[in-house]
């Protein structure tokens, strides 16, 4: 009896698992069907490059051959993970199988897995390392266990989805199976409880209300309200104040309203907290992230404005749009102190210049002298081979009467220089010389020092009536060779130097210092004590702001809105942007990471760039600060002491050199001269006969 009862509890246990696995094997072939139909419907209405199936061994019987014969042909990658895999950390095959689904570009992705915790895990582990292309199409089994609270922000990013929910049929026996076919309610936002929002019902082999199932959420936002994080950098964005109000503009804003108008969204503007301080934000000692960076990692904001760059730092936390325009990210420089009108007479010439003109002096003049030299030898030589009859003092009268007249002028080569240099200055000759090699000399000469002197007059004129040449740091070798500090924002930007090929670059990191508010940057550019580097916008925005603290540009700045006194620039440099560029930087608009609105705005964005909205907008916003860019007085064909310092110096040095010369005269003449034993100074000129005699 015993044995009679234990067979019919093992024969009922068996028939009972018989049932199940019945039952099991008929639900996955109402799930084959089901998928036949979607991925039909895919591939018919959208451009279904490749496809990956995700599934477990419960469920990998869905995926014979029967499935593939009955829908289009379509590159597949199946990946078949056990049962107690991890997938928040898969293993080998796994993990390259969706990077080479990835890189195959699988536009759809098909995850059946009877535990929803694992594919959630699957889920999260794709979307930390963007494994898993979440703009893709995905076609999942319906588990509540998919729509935790800590799960909410994947349905921000993974919004093409549908859930298949299987229901057995009910009451009457003609009724069959059906699925229920949802996704998630994206727009809308998700608060408390996700609840999924009914597509489409199969049942029987066909959809019952054949609506689109992956229809594009992004063209119409239907007025939802999506949270905007800025922050004020100019011209991206900028930030005015009129008595209480605040307004928020520039041309990213200019961006973000017109893609607000055609996705039919409202942005809801705010700034991270303690902005001015953490700004863009890093990365803290806990692992988060301070400023706008901060407010996109942890999902708080759908779009960031503020100038971002298109780097791959700010690539791996956020999602960029394509560069709506390029900014070329340059230094503000001191301009030196040194005033060098005392170099005027030589600044109209350059250094090989001045040599040239020296050395044809130097020559030109030894070349008068060796003619001089030579005619005069010629004529004793003439002299010598005469007879003359009488004394030697009439002999000594004639010689001196056929000397050639204008030879003594260059008889001494310390007066040929000295006449040759005479010619320089258009200075007439006393006498001119008799030899016709001379003569044709001299012609020759004086058309040179016509075009010199011309030359030199016409340049110096255009020196005294332009303004005085600025001092200005305008290549990155200058700023090298300067020695003065840089800096600029955020570690990364340090890294940037560091990281640099060339050894400009790794110089500059060696003394950049990180500097987070952009006016004790200015307050040390102006003592010459630092360079400050950013876009050359901005740069021109804090230029034109230390100049004009006195006005009220309605700027929302501490030193911007009119409550500060005009600082004293006396002794202050001024402010100059260096020409060079460092570097030039795509900016684009930020989202979040795999943020499904990047494809329609990049799109739209680009229409926007094409019809030349963005320059508008740009010299729109830089129009206000230009206007307000004061330069210099400059007061053309206006003499004044600081212009003619350099003529005051040269007559200087020259009363200084004639000063010493005299004192060198008088320190021979009584210490040399007089203490001659053939010295008479009642007989100089027999003294100085005898003297040249001896020589």
């Amino acid at each position: 009896m015993f044995k009679t009862i234990v067979f019919c509890a093992l024969l009922t246990t068996v028939n009972g698992d018989l049932d199940d696995i019945l039952k099991g094997v008929k639900r996955n072939r109402d799930l084959e069907y089901v998928l036949i139909d979607l991925l039909n419907d895919i591939a018919r209405y959208n451009d279904l490059t490749c496809m990956a199936i995700i599934c477990d061994s419960i469920y990998l019987n869905v995926f014979e051959g029967t499935l593939f014969a009955k829908t289009f042909t379509i590159p597949y990658v199946i990946i078949v993970v056990a049962e107690h895999e991890d997938l928040l950390s898969p293993n080998f095959y796994t993990l390259e199988s969706l990077r080479q689904a990835r890189k195959d570009g699988c536009s759809t992705y098909v995850i059946i897995l009877a535990n929803g915790l694992q594919a959630a895990r699957l889920l999260r582990f794709g979307d930390r390392y963007r494994l898993l292309e979440t703009r893709a199409k995905y076609i999942m089994l319906y588990d509540i266990r998919l729509f935790k609270r800590e799960l909410h922000y994947l349905w921000k990013r993974i919004v093409n989805v549908v859930f298949l929910r299987y229901h057995s049929k009910i009451f009457d026996i003609q009724n069959k199976p059906w699925f229920d076919l949802s996704t998630v309610p994206y727009p809308n936002p998700v608060k408390e409880l996700l609840i999924t929002r009914r597509i489409d019902v199969w049942r029987s082999g066909k959809f019952h209300y054949n609506r689109v199932i992956f229809a594009d959420k992004t063209k119409n936002f239907n007025g939802e309200i999506l949270d905007v994080v800025y922050l004020d950098h100019v011209p991206s964005v900028v930030v005015k104040k009129t008595n209480e109000s605040r307004t928020v503009g520039g041309v990213e804003i200019e961006i973000l309203n017109t893609i607000a108008s055609k996705m039919n969204f409202k942005p809801k503007l705010y700034q991270p907290l303690n902005a001015e301080q953490n700004k863009w934000g890093q990365k803290q000692p806990n692992g988060s992230f301070s400023g706008l960076l901060g407010e996109m990692v942890t999902g708080k904001a759908d779009i960031a404005v503020g100038n971002l760059q298109y780097t791959p730092y700010y690539q791996e936390l956020t999602d960029l749009s394509i560069p709506y325009t390029s900014q070329c990210w340059t230094f503000l420089t001191p301009e030196a102190m040194t005033d060098n009108s005392w170099k005027t007479l030589i600044l109209p010439f350059k250094l090989y210049m001045w040599i040239a003109v020296l050395l044809v002096l130097l020559v030109t003049g030894s070349i008068f002298h060796g003619l001089a030299k030579f005619y005069m030898r010629l004529m004793d030589y003439r002299n010598e081979n005469k007879k003359y009859k009488g004394t030697d003092l009439h002999i000594n009268k004639r010689y001196l009467d056929t000397k050639p007249v204008g030879l003594y002028l260059f008889e001494e080569i310390t007066n040929s220089i000295l006449y040759t240099y005479g010619m320089l200055l258009v200075v007439s000759l006393p006498k001119l010389p008799s030899g016709w090699s001379i003569r044709l000399l001299t012609g020759w000469y004086w058309l040179y020092c016509i075009l010199l002197v011309v030359s030199y007059r016409a340049s110096m004129t255009a020196i005294l009536a332009n303004p005085t040449p600025r001092v200005t740091i305008d290549t990155l070798k200058e700023l090298v060779d300067s020695k003065i500090k840089c800096g600029g924002w955020g570690a990364e930007t340090k890294r940037f130097f560091a990281e640099s090929l060339d050894d400009v670059g790794q110089k500059i990191a060696e003394r950049f210092e990180v500097i987070d508010d952009p006016d004790v940057a200015v307050r040390r550019i102006v003592h010459g004590d630092l360079a400050y580097y950013n876009s050359k916008n901005f740069l021109k925005y804090l230029s034109v702001k230390r100049k004009n603290v006195h006005i009220n540009m309605n700027i929302d700045n501490s030193t911007m809105n009119g409550t500060e006194t005009p600082v004293n620039t006396e002794m202050q440099r001024n402010l100059h942007i260096m020409t060079d560029c460092m570097v030039n930087i795509p900016i684009s608009i930020g989202f979040h990471k795999n943020s499904p609105l990047k494809p329609l705005a990049d799109v739209y964005l680009r229409r926007i760039v094409e019809v030349g909205l963005v320059e508008k907008w740009l010299n729109d916003v830089m129009y206000h600060i230009r206007s307000l860019e004061r330069n210099e007085e400059e007061i053309k064909a206006l003499m004044n002491l600081q212009k003619l310092q350099g003529a005051f110096i040269a007559l200087a040095g020259g009363y200084f050199i004639s000063m010493v010369c005299l004192i060198c005269e008088c320190i021979h003449w009584n210490y040399i001269v007089k203490r001659d034993p053939h010295f008479d100074k009642y007989a100089i000129d027999l003294y100085y006969q005898k003297r040249n005699k001896k020589h």
